[in-house]
């Protein structure tokens, strides 16, 4: 099957964070007046529900009409961050959707580890979550559902099926939905943070556009990042061994994308740690100089970068010389046929024997693009129809090696896996100069190195301006 992600899928989520193209493309900044109608339905923050404070008469008459309860293990307050409390449970219910969404065993020894930064995370959360109240910004709980749905989709489970398989792994759906909740509403608040920067005019565009011509022949790199916040540099011990940690785990398989959107501080976070094609210049300079040493690819995970307020994970996607990046793009379309239940080539179910005989009866009849669509359709979409444009170049070699020599508008042979029987199409093909970028890409560049700039001026205001009271001994907080 075809995947527009460039990185391997996990066995649960394919890309938690990326809702709608970094939540409706920040480039666009369309402002829109919204209310906390909302806000208090059962799709709400859990926090939300603990934020109100109790008046001592109210404590008093809890007090005299029923005796005091030692409080469950799992509902121990670790910090109360402007009078809404942190528990144990917020922590380890954060820790297991880490767990699921990532596909590794995670066992205590690592959950001890990871605790610390996942504590950090949610004091962040709280405190995004009381500025998108404070500004009346609402998430309706139809985007958080679409959200879901499209996680949904991409992973092809059925319908609803996801609450069912995070409660069978001990999450709560509740832990999913405040983060997409929090990520959402941090966008909206950025929108308006921005104001009027939050476009970008055609004199920027063409400023960086002059720029890249005068770096002709330079090289330039396409990195991922995951950022891990330092609060107090005197007293980093914490932050690099949970920086070591989450290395550790990425070069066991933990897909890089998944862990960027649950651990990176950065803006990036929201499009899986993606920072596109950056020159060196951009970088700091530790960075370059590790990034030089990496290969392209591969899964190559750096050691700790130490950068200004913290450290810095990498992993290297693409490198090329400004100007100068030939290959080719085909556009595809694919049908695929799902099996009533996973393949055992010793004992094929009679459904998955027809349709096997279906694939190859649609492989000889049909001609057309369109035809390969409405057969998908036809069959619940379990696999997108058009993953858009892809470059043979970056395709593993049995991927490539099929579609380069598939003639237009010739159906594939059927393609078996586990799950089903996949049918691809070659719409077009034409060579591209990848080196040369698109306005609404360089306008998407400009757009997020002012969106992450803003993002951690207002984080750091709204530490500054905080009262946490933390209830158990943390670093840095």
């Amino acid at each position: 099957m075809i995947s527009a992600s460039k990185n391997p899928p996990s066995p649960v989520f394919k890309s938690i964070p990326v809702l709608q193209r970094k939540a409706e493309r920040l480039s666009c900044m369309r402002l829109r007046s919204l209310t906390l109608a909302c806000s208090l339905t059962a799709l709400t923050l859990a926090s939300v529900a603990h934020a109100a404070p109790h008046s001592g008469q109210t404590k008093a008459a809890s007090a005299s009409s029923a005796p005091a309860k030692a409080p469950h293990p799992d509902d121990t307050i670790i910090a109360v961050v402007n009078s809404i409390p942190l528990t144990t449970r917020d922590v380890d219910n954060r820790g297991k959707l880490f767990a699921l969404s990532t596909g590794l065993p995670v066992n205590d020894e690592l959950m001890q580890r990871l605790r610390p930064q996942i504590i950090r995370q949610l004091i962040d959360e709280r405190l995004r979550t009381q500025e998108i109240l404070s500004r009346h910004i609402n998430t309706p709980p139809e985007q958080i559902a679409a959200a879901i749905a499209g996680i949904e989709r991409r992973n092809g489970m059925p319908e609803n099926a996801l609450r069912d398989r995070l409660a069978q792994d001990g999450v709560s759906l509740t832990t999913l939905i405040d983060q997409i909740r929090v990520q959402i509403g941090w966008v909206q608040v950025l929108r308006q943070e921005l104001g009027a920067r939050g476009r970008v005019s055609a004199k920027e565009i063409a400023q960086r556009e002059d720029a890249l011509k005068r770096q002709d022949g330079r090289t330039e790199y396409n990195l991922s990042e995951i950022f891990v916040k330092v609060e107090d540099p005197r007293h980093s011990e914490e932050e690099l061994a949970f920086t070591n940690t989450v290395i550790q785990e990425l070069r066991k398989g933990a897909p890089f994308p998944i862990v960027a959107a649950q651990f990176s501080q950065s803006q990036t976070a929201l499009d899986g740690g993606s920072m596109g094609w950056v020159q060196e210049d951009e970088l700091d300079p530790a960075v370059i100089e590790m990034v030089k040493q990496m290969p392209v690819g591969a899964g190559a995970i750096s050691n700790p970068i130490k950068v200004p307020g913290g450290f810095v994970i990498i992993t290297v996607n693409g490198k090329r010389t400004i100007g100068h990046q030939p290959g080719h793009v085909i556009s595809i379309r694919q049908a695929f046929l799902p099996f009533d239940a996973e393949l055992n080539p010793e004992h094929i179910t009679p459904q998955q024997q027809q349709t096997l005989q279906k694939a190859v009866k649609i492989a000889q009849t049909v001609h057309s693009c369109d035809e390969v669509a409405a057969i998908n359709q036809q069959n619940g979409e379990r696999r997108p129809s058009d993953p858009g444009e892809l470059q043979l170049e970056r395709m593993n070699p049995q991927m490539r090696g099929l579609l380069e020599g598939l003639p237009l508008n010739k159906l594939s042979r059927p393609l078996v896996s586990t799950d089903g029987i996949a049918l691809i199409m070659v719409c077009s093909k034409k060579e591209k100069n990848f080196a040369d970028r698109s306005p609404s890409e360089i306008a998407d560049q400009l757009m997020n190195e002012r969106v992450e700039q803003t993002a951690r001026q207002l984080d750091s205001d709204l530490h500054r301006k905080a009262m946490i009271d933390m209830r158990i001994k943390l670093k840095g907080v």
